[in-house]
């Protein structure tokens, strides 16, 4: 079996070489902003869509030109991968799988790509590595590489620059060393109720760091644009900003790793967090209802991480001889699991079921857990003729922000 896998670590480069690493991500970010122009401006004079190959053609032209020849400086491979990117972020768009794409911002994700595996060199023994047009910079190897290098991404966050290396290596196929089966339930009062009882507590990484993060925004707010006491502000909120990820991803990377260790099938409901996040502002003739509520709503979602922990478990499952699998989550927490009656008054409150028919109780979220593991077993065992019902989704309640 094919294992593409990602190691990542910190780089430490010298001083030349950071300014390098700043003025390749901006040549990259330039290119593609220009090409995202490009497209715009063709678009609204009624033209076709431009293609990878025709635009890589404006490349040249960009890069041999005299308006921009500084573009030269930069390795080509990473301007042309940044026209990849754009055009992927297009197709997704097509596809409605993403929004329309926008224009990248300075400071704000800064990174490029190098895919060429022959112009790079790795040195594990010395803790280095060998990039085109930078030579050889230090990292801090935790661990060693393992795998055929594939590709390089260097990206920066904050003050420091980090570097992603893609390898593919053979790895033999394994059996789950467990044998149990488990539903989960995501929520906000408790970021993941197991059909067992069990569950865990949110990590709630952004709303610990709210209060802080305030502080500083308004610090930055009243300091003048682009001085340096500006500057130092940003840089404090970025910090911030980092924090709140790095807890995020420790908290889910620890939460995934222990379920698909300690269990062989893993049901999840199958959320659609991006519409479940959605703003309910409205527009000007049509304005939404509750708009302060679900914002509140929108943010306590975002800060689960529901969309990056069904990721993580999903490959994570695979490598340990596991296996997924989402199911429909239409009204898991108003069916009964004991007589399978369905209706909203089951649910007396946000955490207390209690069937109007049979008078089964239990906490609302592991009701919604054991209906999620009854459900995927219906799945493998008869497909999704199992689940004729409607397939709805089940609404999410403004009023969950109570919780």
């Amino acid at each position: 079996m094919q294992r593409l896998q990602a190691f990542k670590y910190e780089l430490k480069p010298a001083g030349e070489q950071q300014r390098h690493l700043r003025r390749y991500a901006g040549s990259c970010r330039f290119v593609y902003n220009k090409a995202l122009a490009l497209q715009q401006a063709n678009r609204e004079a009624g033209k076709k869509f431009i293609g990878y190959v025709a635009m890589a053609k404006h490349l040249t032209a960009w890069r041999n030109g005299t308006e921009t020849p500084w573009l030269k400086d930069a390795p080509v491979h990473p301007l042309q991968h940044a026209l990849k990117d754009l055009d992927k972020a297009y197709q997704n768009f097509f596809a409605k799988r993403a929004d329309f794409p926008r224009f990248k911002r300075k400071g704000s994700g800064d990174s490029f790509r190098c895919p060429d595996p022959k112009q790079i060199k790795l040195d594990q023994s010395n803790d280095r590595i060998f990039l085109p047009k930078l030579g050889w910079i230090r990292y801090r190897n935790s661990r060693d590489v393992l795998g055929e290098l594939r590709n390089v991404t260097v990206s920066s966050k904050g003050s420091k620059w980090f570097v992603s290396i893609q390898t593919q290596r053979e790895v033999e196929k394994i059996a789950s060393q467990a044998t149990t089966a488990i539903g989960i339930d995501l929520g906000i009062a408790r970021f993941a109720t197991f059909s067992n009882d069990q569950y865990i507590e949110p990590r709630n990484s952004f709303k610990t760091k709210a209060a802080k993060l305030a502080k500083y925004q308004r610090r930055m707010a009243h300091k003048q644009k682009f001085s340096n006491n500006w500057k130092k502000a940003k840089a404090n909120v970025q910090k911030i900003h980092t924090q709140i990820a790095n807890a995020r991803r420790d908290f889910l990377h620890k939460a995934t790793t222990t379920l698909s260790q300690n269990h062989a099938l893993v049901f999840i409901e199958d959320l659609q967090v991006r519409h479940m996040s959605k703003s309910a502002a409205g527009t000007a003739e049509n304005p939404g209802k509750h708009v302060a509520a679900k914002s509140g709503l929108n943010k306590a979602i975002l800060d689960q991480g529901w969309g990056e922990f069904r990721r993580q478990l999903d490959y994570k499952m695979a490598w340990n001889g596991g296996m997924l699998f989402a199911v429909p989550p239409h009204y898991t927490s108003q069916e009964c699991p004991e007589c399978h009656h369905i209706t909203a008054d089951n649910r007396q409150t946000q955490a207390t079921f209690v069937c109007v028919q049979c008078h089964y109780e239990n906490h609302a979220d592991v009701v919604g857990a054991i209906n999620v593991l009854e459900r995927g077993y219906r799945l493998l065992a008869c497909g999704d003729a199992a689940l004729s019902r409607s397939v709805k989704q089940e609404p999410t309640e403004v009023s969950q922000l109570s919780s």
